[in-house]
């Protein structure tokens, strides 16, 4: 026991020590903290039961703040819902823009936006992120730094609250949360989180590993042929380690939102995130 204590606390240190060094190579200035605000804010993930949440409950999540993710601009929801806020963390949304189609749509789409909306991005990305608005004043673009933070409690709460990082952002989720936050919201509900990655995995004959992850849209085969892509060379281990960091990771978000007074609400029906409250029924008992 006093030895696992020992090499704990050798870790933590070694964790700490690299998450600053990481943040003095690769954090810069993020955008400012918003004030505080009083209502709650919805982050919708593009998991399957979003589309069961806007089908049942649309009504609702357009009296909240709201905040989207990844492709859902490309939904004819995206321009129903009105997100105040969205998230792009994946450099692919930036790398792609010339070979991707789906990426090309989905700049047109936040391009052409009528309401006032801010984007969120990696800070590296600002100025692309900018130029591909063509200029559409409604949208206003901040950055985050995507800097992966581990070590002890109170050093990586402060880099936090400094936005200098964040935990480790596996999944988009992750920053959408960390956004949330960073805009003033102290209660935040999660939907569409499904997370479901597991009940999809499979190695197929050829030993390759096939991750199918479902959406409340359907994808299209450009998208398909980019995903399957992407896992080519990925061995199952690299991809349910992969799984752990994201799911390590909400543990970590809800260990910092118990210390700064920070509610997350799971209203994801089936979820696989087990480190926030679950309420499934928010969303009616809301109504």
């Amino acid at each position: 026991m006093k030895l696992e204590k020992i090499q704990g606390f050798l870790g933590r240190c070694g964790a700490s020590a690299a998450s600053l060094l990481k943040v003095a190579l690769l954090s810069r200035r993020p955008s400012p903290s918003g004030r505080r605000k009083d209502g709650a804010i919805v982050i919708m993930g593009n998991g399957p039961s979003l589309r069961q949440t806007i089908d049942g409950r649309g009504d609702w999540l357009r009296s909240h703040d709201l905040l989207a993710v990844n492709f859902a601009a490309n939904t004819p929801d995206f321009f129903s819902l009105r997100p105040r806020y969205y998230v792009l963390a994946d450099g692919h949304f930036f790398s792609g823009v010339s070979t991707d189609p789906n990426v090309g749509r989905l700049w047109e789409a936040i391009s052409s936006v009528g309401w006032e909306m801010t984007l969120w991005v990696d800070r590296k990305y600002r100025a692309l992120a900018e130029k591909l608005l063509k200029g559409n004043g409604m949208v206003t673009v901040k950055v985050f730094n995507l800097t992966p933070l581990e070590g002890w409690d109170w050093l990586v709460g402060r880099l936090v609250d400094l936005g200098m990082g964040m935990p480790r952002p596996r999944n988009v989720m992750i920053p959408a949360i960390m956004v949330a936050i960073r805009e003033g919201y102290r209660k935040i509900y999660l939907c569409g989180a499904d997370h479901s990655w597991t009940k999809t995995l499979s190695v197929d004959d050829e030993n390759f590993v096939v991750s199918v992850q479902p959406h409340f849209y359907k994808d299209n085969s450009e998208e398909h042929k980019r995903v399957r892509s992407a896992y080519a060379g990925l061995r199952l281990h690299d991809v349910l380690g992969s799984m752990t960091v994201a799911f390590r990771s909400y543990w970590e978000i809800a260990k910092y939102c118990k210390s700064r007074g920070v509610e997350i609400i799971n209203s994801t029906p089936g979820s696989m995130i087990d480190a926030f409250p679950r309420d499934p029924v928010a969303v009616s008992q809301a109504l």
